[in-house]
């Protein structure tokens, strides 16, 4: 069993929660990194933490929840919650004093109705059709078990040491992403278009694998990005679904990576 470093010198919170894992294999994915240690929370009790008084001592934080959404709710779940005045402060109290970020995969569909929050993260993926920047948008796709090719468009700190190409099997998203304003760092040979993918909308209607009447323009093949979010060094990537990504050698070099390029300090104005 491998020791338990208290004292890494890259301290991250892990936020957690929302969407169904694989905890065990989840967690290796951070006591395989040399110097980096994770603490594991999950929500609610992490949005308690999101500010700057919670995050004391913590050098970033990984974002593997899917707040703002009641599943349980009647009529047409999921509800969308709004995040409270507290929540909404602190966290861009931290975003204003440079604490890094890294947001995986599910993420993404965080908070719907927060609309700083699709921002700061640099995309939307909806379980419900609504309005994106001013757009009327339509209910997200998803598809497992895509194997697909993941090209390397940029030299930057989170992409070092990767192939320029390789291959994940993992869950892909047919959703908003605001290629305006971001750096992009991965795109995906797969296609991103209606006939690819199932509706979300659907599938917790009960009619998964259904596309049916789902209307979705094809989207974005960027699957990876660097961002600033107000003062701080923000990731985000949309591989992450299960052990056929955190088990892969390139995933982890990726998380990896993100989490030493956000943990380094503000980004540049």
């Amino acid at each position: 069993m491998p020791a338990i470093r208290h004292h890494a010198p890259i301290q991250c919170l892990v936020a957690v929660r929302g969407h169904p894992f694989d905890r065990t294999a989840f967690d290796a994915v951070f006591q395989a990194m040399d110097g980096i240690s994770a603490t594991m929370v999950d929500q609610p009790a992490a949005a308690r933490l999101m500010n700057p008084d919670g995050m004391r001592g913590f050098d970033a934080l990984v974002l593997y929840d899917m707040p703002g959404l009641d599943f349980d709710a009647p009529g047409d779940p999921p509800a969308h919650l709004d995040p409270g005045p507290e929540l909404r402060a602190g966290f861009r109290a931290l975003l204003e004093q440079g604490t890094g970020i890294v947001a995986l995969h599910h993420a993404l569909a965080g908070w719907p109705a927060w609309v700083d929050y699709g921002e700061w993260l640099g995309g939307r993926f909806l379980y419900h059709p609504g309005e994106v920047r001013g757009r009327t948008v339509s209910d997200s796709g998803y598809r497992h078990g895509v194997a697909h090719a993941i090209e390397l468009v940029a030299d930057h700190p989170v992409t070092a040491g990767l192939p320029s190409r390789f291959t994940l099997t993992d869950e892909l998203y047919l959703a908003e992403v605001f290629e305006d304003g971001l750096t992009p760092l991965l795109r995906s040979n797969a296609c991103f278009d209606r006939d690819h993918f199932w509706s979300a909308e659907l599938a917790v209607r009960g009619r998964m694998h259904d596309r049916e009447g789902w209307d979705h323009p094809p989207g974005s093949n960027l699957v990876g990005w660097a961002k600033q979010a107000e003062a701080s060094r923000l990731v985000y990537l949309q591989p992450g679904d299960g052990p056929s990504a955190y088990d892969d050698p390139n995933y982890r070099r990726l998380v990896e990576n993100a989490i030493r390029w956000v943990a380094t300090g503000a980004a540049a104005p």
